[in-house]
């Protein structure tokens, strides 16, 4: 079954940053879209960004120019750097992936991780 294992949330002052890493198996990683996905404190769901693939990656207009999601499929991981850290950036952090070509609506997603904590204080 897939399985993708994530860690690096945690707590960080506003201005900050964070490394999120997530471990991808039982599927063909190379193969997948893979992204980073948040749930506020208020439910909202987002998809915080996206990466083919090939690596071609698209961000949550939020957090443009302050993420970067990358990938290694030699190692079937896929990370988002997150700096420049605000508090509306506080929530949980899924680790997804869906088979091919990335979806543009995160209810879409097949599979999500357990999830990690972001808390970023002012």
């Amino acid at each position: 079954a897939i399985q993708l294992t994530e860690s690096g949330g945690g707590s960080v002052q506003a201005g900050g940053s964070l490394r999120l890493s997530c471990i991808g198996s039982g599927f063909e990683f190379r193969r997948y879209c893979m992204a980073w996905l948040r749930q506020t404190p208020d439910k909202e769901r987002e998809i915080v960004a996206t990466i083919e693939g090939d690596g071609e990656a698209v961000y949550y207009r939020a957090v443009r120019g302050r993420f970067t999601i990358s990938r290694d499929n030699d190692k079937s991981s896929v990370s988002l750097q997150m700096d420049n850290l605000a508090p509306e950036d506080t929530g949980t952090y899924y680790c997804a992936t869906d088979v091919l070509s990335c979806p543009r609506y995160v209810d879409v997603f097949d599979d999500w991780g357990q999830g990690t904590q972001v808390s970023v204080s002012p």
